[in-house]
């Protein structure tokens, strides 16, 4: 009883942790390449609006950039601090990612701060450039990450023998079966996110009556991200799952509510598993074993093939799932309907039931990375290294781990309420029309006081 508390509080806390952290991740990986597209804007027509926007942009950068620092620092804790069964056997298989992922943070934060420092004092081309290693360090220390994620799922480069880790091969944990797809999966998905929110907080101030270039040309280009990746999500989930079947068949079925292992299987909205059996479920014929396995004859595995004790929690991972398809193929759709209209030059910005689906796009795109996150995590339960270790295995045993859950809480809460106070602030000094430029920490001005 004593072990499955630690083990509760241990995933609580993780789970905390990852799903505060992840949202700022999205912010490492999309937002440098926005304000990018963005300050090239400015720069090669000469645009006084994008300028504006590109330097406002790059503060609330910084912003999301040291609170993500923070949490990101306790995630690295906590790996070892609540898991260290998995970092004391496998460490040495999944350092690597870790250390590249630490020298990536390192570069981002000088480059940051280098294009930071640089507006009206680099030369336009160069500050421009300062951007890409931005965009390319927060895009790699993410893939690090999401490595380590994949080994997770499809573990590679080690032998075991005896219970013992031997034949460490470093690169082939890093490469492993699981990584591309997830990657690519997470990339667009963080581009969701990013282009979603931003367009969100300029579709309040359309709706407010603010409808100038300002507030037209931020929601213009967060959204042009926003629809690239939303349209290219769904194939690109779909080619990612394509392993699934066969490397991790409890987790297909539990996102298909599969009790048994079926050949023309169909596909199941809705439901639950109750008593043994699936109740209100809708049932689309054959849809099942296409979307599974690319083929209508394909065959979908079942509960009956999986051992009891390796069962995830179904209903969890089937709604997380339903969810996230949902609000990820309506973002979709939205995307193509706004940029058809706009090139018929009938503007959705002019639409005010369609500002206020954007002005909450962006919380939908949160939930369904959200619930992404808990389909790839809930459905490898109980194991933390697919079919070698369980969280069980994993847990620490220290008796401290519902304090430090109840502390991280109170962080994260506390971190929450002082970014939000923070954006608030700016975004008040913005509309009063104060200065958007940041003085140099050594200039007199600032000496001076």
């Amino acid at each position: 009883m004593f072990a499955l508390d630690q083990l509760i509080a241990a995933r609580d806390q993780m789970a905390l942790s990852l799903g505060f952290h992840i949202i700022l991740s999205c912010f490492g990986v999309g937002f440098p390449a926005l304000i990018y597209l963005m300050h090239r804007r400015g720069i090669r027509r000469n645009d006084e609006v994008a300028l504006m926007l590109a330097r406002r942009w790059s503060k609330v950068a910084a912003v999301l950039f040291a609170v993500g620092a923070v949490s990101g620092t306790i995630m690295s804790f906590e790996m070892g601090l609540l898991w260290p069964g998995l970092m004391s056997t496998y460490g040495d298989v999944i350092g690597l990612p870790f250390a590249m992922e630490g020298i990536a943070f390192f570069l981002e934060a000088i480059f940051l701060g280098i294009y930071l420092y640089g507006w009206d004092r680099l030369p336009p081309k160069v500050h421009l450039a300062t951007l890409i290693p931005i965009i390319v360090s927060g895009a790699f220390g993410t893939f690090c990450i999401i490595a380590v994620n994949g080994w997770m799922n499809a573990p590679s480069g080690f032998t075991m023998v005896n219970g013992v880790v031997t034949d460490i091969d470093p690169l082939a944990a890093l490469f492993n079966d699981a990584v591309w797809g997830q990657s690519v999966h997470m990339f667009l998905g963080a581009y969701m996110v990013v282009g979603f929110l931003v367009a969100g907080v300029y579709a309040v101030g359309i709706r407010k009556g603010n409808n100038d270039e300002h507030h037209r040309l931020g929601l213009r280009y967060a959204l042009a991200l926003a629809a690239v990746a939303a349209v290219m999500q769904p194939f690109v989930g779909h080619v990612a799952g394509m392993r699934l079947a066969e490397n991790q068949p409890s987790k297909v079925a539990a996102m298909e509510l599969a009790l048994k292992t079926e050949t023309r299987a169909p596909l199941r909205i809705g439901g639950a598993i109750i008593d043994g059996e699936v109740r209100g479920a809708i049932e689309i014929p054959l849809l099942g074993s296409l979307l599974s396995t690319n083929s209508v004859n394909g065959s979908v595995p079942g509960f009956d093939a999986i051992p009891d004790n390796e069962e995830p929690p179904s209903n969890i991972v089937h709604w997380s799932f339903q969810i996230m398809i949902g609000l990820g193929s309506l973002l979709a759709l939205f995307s193509v309907l706004f940029w058809w209209r706009e090139r018929r030059k009938k503007s959705l910005m002019d639409s005010r039931v369609a500002m206020h689906f954007v002005t909450w796009s962006g919380i939908m795109a949160v939930i369904a990375l959200e619930a992404g996150w808990v389909v790839t995590e809930v459905g490898r339960q109980p194991w933390i290294v697919n079919g070698y270790m369980t969280v069980g295995e994993a847990v620490t045993q220290n008796s401290a781990v519902w304090v430090s859950l109840a502390v991280i809480a109170v962080v994260y809460l506390a971190l929450g309420i002082a970014v939000f106070a923070v954006l608030r602030s700016m975004s008040k000094r913005w509309k009063a029309g104060e200065s958007d430029s940041l003085p140099s920490p050594y200039s007199p001005s600032v000496l001076s006081r």
